[in-house]
């Protein structure tokens, strides 16, 4: 019977949301983390005290919670009773895990050179610092305060030769787990009417005017760029399929590069006249051929049914 519990205790927690635990010196990156599971769909909390870590467990069982990936919890462990909380704290774990919580503790820290850089960078004072301590024996100070969490952690994270982009692209690739060789970069592909205005938020904008325009055909004008005849009639011509492919070309040049600087989003504006014909045609083919070499991608017709 046990054999029987255990087995079905692991199937639970193979398919369990993840709960990540995430703690470490302050300084050394925890806000930055916590934003980038916030950005992988990650349910997000900092400063949580660890006695609620069991209530905000329950949330992740909650249907209106079931579009979240898991739960990234920030703790607050800089207290002098920290070792005290850790002694409950680990039972606690321990007994959740039994139940089928699927839990990782993370530890972020950096060296002091490193934090006491960031801080002069900022000019930010450290949160022991309010309590008369100098900026290095706060970091000390703190450092074993949390030595014990440390110890229980099963990642440690060391950033001290980390930029900002360097720990967000590091745990965007460990915890991304859309399907192997998928970009942890999304693409935001919009098609649009230059009549209307560019999109503000585009990081490109590609101007398709120059394209067949099936508005002055009036068997064609009805039909829009996600219809197989408008398709056929915009990529007719050999120079229309050559830039097609040359600036696909392009973006799969490019947009390795912006995702090795970390970035979590890339928006792309493709425009033609009225934003219902060429343009929509364009970024219909450009989702598909991304969405095939790995990115996530999303599409939005800004001006389809404004023409």
């Amino acid at each position: 019977m046990s054999d029987k519990i255990n087995s079905v205790n692991t199937q639970i927690q193979q398919t369990a949301k993840p709960i990540l635990l995430i703690n470490g010196l302050s300084g050394a990156g925890m806000s930055t983390a916590l934003q980038v599971f916030e950005d992988l769909n990650f349910f997000t909390a900092n400063g949580l005290p660890p006695t609620l870590i069991k209530e905000f467990s329950d949330l992740a069982k909650k249907p209106d919670m079931q579009h979240f990936r898991g739960l990234a919890l920030g703790l607050d462990m800089r207290r002098e009773k920290s070792s005290a909380l850790l002694q409950e704290l680990i039972p606690a774990l321990d007994a959740m895990r039994k139940d089928g919580q699927n839990i990782t503790i993370i530890f972020i820290e950096a060296s002091n050179d490193s934090i006491i850089k960031r801080y002069m960078t900022t000019r930010r004072p450290h949160p022991l610092e309010i309590e008369g301590f100098t900026l290095e024996s706060s970091i000390i100070k703190e450092r074993i305060l949390l030595e014990p969490v440390k110890q229980h952690a099963n990642i440690i994270i060391d950033t001290s030769n980390y930029s900002l982009h360097d720990l967000r692209r590091f745990l965007q690739r460990k915890f991304n787990k859309v399907k192997e060789n998928t970009s942890a970069m999304h693409i935001n592909l919009i098609s649009f009417g230059f009549k209307y205005g560019v999109p503000k938020e585009a990081d490109m904008v590609f101007d398709v005017r120059f394209l067949p325009n099936p508005y002055f055909s009036d068997e064609l004008r009805p039909y829009s760029g996600q219809d197989q005849n408008i398709v056929d009639y915009v990529f007719a011509e050999k120079s229309s399929l050559d830039f097609r492919d040359k600036l696909l070309e392009y973006l799969q040049f490019t947009l390795p590069y912006f995702d090795s600087e970390g970035r979590y989003r890339v928006c792309i504006a493709i425009g033609c006249t009225g934003g219902r014909h060429r343009s929509v045609a364009m970024t219909e083919f450009m989702s598909k051929a991304l969405n095939q070499s790995g990115y996530a991608v999303t599409l939005e017709h800004r001006h389809l049914n404004l023409d």
